[in-house]
């Protein structure tokens, strides 16, 4: 850019955390942008004058979230639910669903465990969770083909590994669901804002995320998504005054539910948290998903280029559209948990995943967080 500094300078300077740390744990709970923050401030100064005075004023940032959330995935607006975490967004799947005893869900070894758990536990409804071997999160869609039968009804995968930042080829795998007639279920938080993804390209039937990761949100707020065509296949979950189209007319007890995916919002929203979610997903979709995606990718790989020149081995795959936001390293001879530690006491922020360190930077990153990284790493030892 002439005279004017790159994009990525100026959402840097939204970021008060960089005037203390280097921060590399976006894919665990990221910081939150001045503008984001400053909502936050604004509710709990308004709540302690006013009380419920404002309250419509609140309420209507759960609209913009939805607006903003159907934007960046390409959604219609009803069929976006704001919900509470991603585990809240699972369970209203795998509880929703109409299980017949020997029915099974396909999922990976290499899941988090919020999407094993809420599958795992239909054991007792006899349906089976197979889980698919992975290693290295390195995903064999052949494998996934070979699991799934003429009873499998869900297919449930992260976008993005957890662990060492493998991301799915999610066409691939929508395919392979929908030969087998089954529900694809994405777990989508350690992509989703950073990468493109469209459900009108992508034919997943359901997805959630909670924003205080890439989203740059707080803890408490996330996103729901459920394709129209799937809306009377599940039994809504969490049903409460929220889930019925004459919501807030408390004396009329019919069991009216709303037509879109926000029967899913059952009760009283965390309207602080998602004030701020809706700040947070403003910032980034002005920015647009195939800048921040190539900005992420260029940083992350000035980041696999330093570890290696210094002589540390980068575990995760770096091939093409595998590349995400997480970069899994090892530190030989050093338990990472340690190195995390130190790390911490010379400011910068790491984390450390299944036997390896896991850095995650966002697109505000630089060289000289990346430096800071470096030099951490190499004094620990």
């Amino acid at each position: 850019m002439t005279n004017t500094r790159p994009w990525w300078d100026e959402f840097r300077a939204k970021m008060p955390v960089v005037e203390k740390w280097a921060y590399f744990d976006h894919a665990g709970v990221a910081p939150l942008p001045q503008p984001t923050a400053d909502v936050l401030i604004d509710f709990a100064r308004d709540n302690a004058a006013n009380g419920v005075a404002d309250w419509n004023r609140w309420r209507s940032t759960v609209e913009t979230a939805r607006g903003l959330g159907a934007r960046l995935l390409g959604a219609d607006r009803d069929e976006i639910a704001v919900i509470h975490n991603t585990t809240e967004g699972i369970n209203f799947v795998a509880e929703g669903y109409p299980w017949q005893p020997g029915d099974n869900v396909v999922t990976l070894s290499s899941e988090f465990p919020s999407n094993l758990y809420p599958w795992m536990n239909l054991a007792s409804r006899g349906v089976e969770a197979r889980l698919v071997a992975v290693k290295e999160e390195r995903v064999d869609p052949a494998a996934i083909e070979k699991a799934c039968d003429s009873r499998t009804r869900v297919l449930a995968v992260s976008w993005v590994g957890y662990l060492t930042g493998w991301r799915n080829d999610l066409l691939q795998l929508a395919e392979i669901a929908k030969r087998h007639g089954a529900f694809f279920f994405v777990d989508v938080i350690q992509g989703l804002g950073m990468f493109p993804l469209d459900v009108r390209d992508v034919p997943v039937d359901g997805l959630a995320a909670d924003g205080h990761k890439w989203l740059l949100g707080p803890e408490g707020a996330g996103l729901f998504y459920l394709r129209k065509e799937r809306f009377g296949q599940l039994r809504p979950i969490g049903v409460g005054w929220n889930s019925v189209r004459h919501s807030g007319d408390f004396t009329n007890t019919a069991l009216d539910l709303k037509t879109d995916a926000s029967r899913y919002e059952g009760g009283s929203h965390c309207l602080a948290a998602i004030a701020g979610l809706a700040k947070s997903l403003e910032l980034l979709v002005g920015i647009g998903r195939e800048t921040i995606s190539q900005r992420l990718l260029e940083v992350t790989d000035r980041l696999c280029e330093r570890l290696a020149r210094t002589g540390l081995t980068v575990a995760s795959c770096r091939d093409g559209e595998r590349r995400s936001g997480i970069v899994a390293f090892d530190v030989p001879g050093r338990n990472p948990l340690e190195v995390k530690k130190e790390c911490k006491a010379r400011g910068v922020i790491v984390n450390a995943r299944g036997g390896r360190m896991r850095a995650s930077p966002h697109v505000y990153g630089n060289d000289a967080d990346i430096d800071r990284l470096i030099d951490a790493v190499t004094a620990s030892g």
